[in-house]
């Protein structure tokens, strides 16, 4: 069966028509980045694309290309032992390497022999990418967002799960970030994906949202740890309509030592986070913070961080970029339970039509 070929714009329209997406690069090129929900058939894999590549620059591109397709079909026949083989013949995948070029024409061209209909990209994972950030661009402002506001430890996040629990429509950054997007949000064996694939999780997280209904999103900075926000969709979120969280001190510093219980497991982890703020805050007081969590302290520290440091720069940077943020609806929730939590992502839900 012939092989057929789709721009990339179409298929991101066409998503849905497809069986399996097949990404024919290499482990390293796919974790970087990958068309969601895609399976990882390398055609070469790491190591075999760099001996390849040796041989075709420094002996023959004769000879690399031989042993190429010798690797390629030994490759491919695995994927074919181990993935195709209880395969209806209705089967649809999607395949793609880097340009649409031989890695998945190679694998295109065996599964069209054996009768199944394969669909490349036309010019590969790069025009896809090209793609996807174009139609991010233009997606993002479609749609409604509500954005949670509250200092540190006020219970965003948790109040982004209840509403998604309740049935909202939520678009969690710091999780598709793997951050909780402050100097101390890294999280500890956790590294934070790609900046593409980061924009990829976005844009599919996008793409699945009812333009009718509102999606709450956090009060995020343009940054969430090393990653960046779609400006697009940074734009949108700032002059969308805002809803204050509020919580007591004493809530909020309970709940932080909750969410950051590695800190109090690892006092010294901590310290070294700490450092971060020796610039900012001078060493005085970081040193200080620093004895008072040897001394186990810790719930001390985490107010005075919250008091001296976070919630004066907070409260600068949400009056300064959240247009309607002087106009927020109150949120103020009595303690950092679900049961609270829930509570308050139904009375929000309730004010969604107002």
């Amino acid at each position: 069966m012939p092989v057929a070929f789709l721009s990339a714009n179409e298929v991101l329209r066409r998503l849905a028509e497809f069986d399996t997406f097949i990404d024919a690069r290499t482990e390293d090129e796919y974790a970087l980045d990958h068309l969601p929900g895609a399976v990882n058939w390398p055609t070469l894999n790491n190591a075999e694309r760099i001996t390849i590549g040796t041989m075709y620059r420094q002996d023959s591109a004769f000879e690399a290309k031989k042993r190429g397709a010798a690797l390629a079909a030994r490759n491919i026949a695995a994927h074919i032992e181990r993935e195709v083989i209880d395969k209806p013949k209705g089967w649809r995948p999607l395949a793609y390497c880097w340009r649409g070029g031989h890695r998945s024409g190679s694998l295109a061209t065996i599964l069209g022999a054996i009768g199944f209909q394969v669909t490349l990209i036309e010019g590969g994972y790069k025009a896809w990418r090209a793609a996807l950030v174009d139609d991010l661009a233009q997606r993002a402002p479609g749609l409604r967002y509500r954005v949670l506001c509250g200092p540190t430890g006020s219970g965003k996040t948790r109040l982004l799960q209840a509403l998604a629990t309740e049935g909202a429509q939520v678009l969690d950054l710091e999780a598709l970030a793997r951050h909780r997007s402050s100097v101390l949000g890294l999280l500890p064996g956790q590294p934070q994906p790609s900046q593409k694939h980061f924009d990829s999780l976005i844009w599919d997280a996008l793409r699945r949202f009812d333009p009718a209904r509102p999606v709450y999103v956090e009060s995020e900075s343009k940054k969430v740890g090393n990653l960046r926000v779609p400006d697009a969709l940074m734009e949108a979120m700032r002059t969308s309509e805002c809803i204050a969280l509020q919580l007591a001190d004493g809530e909020r510093v309970a709940l932080l030592l909750e969410d950051y219980a590695f800190f109090v497991e690892r006092p010294d982890f901590f310290i070294e986070r700490l450092q971060a703020l020796r610039e900012m805050r001078g060493a005085e007081v970081v040193n200080s913070w620093a004895e008072q969590v040897r001394a186990g302290n810790t719930p001390a520290v985490v107010l005075d961080l919250l008091v001296r440091h976070y919630d004066p720069t907070y409260l600068a940077s949400t009056q300064r970029n959240f247009q309607r943020y002087p106009q927020a609806l109150s949120c103020p929730v009595p303690d950092r339970s679900d049961r609270a939590m829930r509570a308050a992502a139904r009375s929000l839900i309730a004010t969604e039509a107002h």
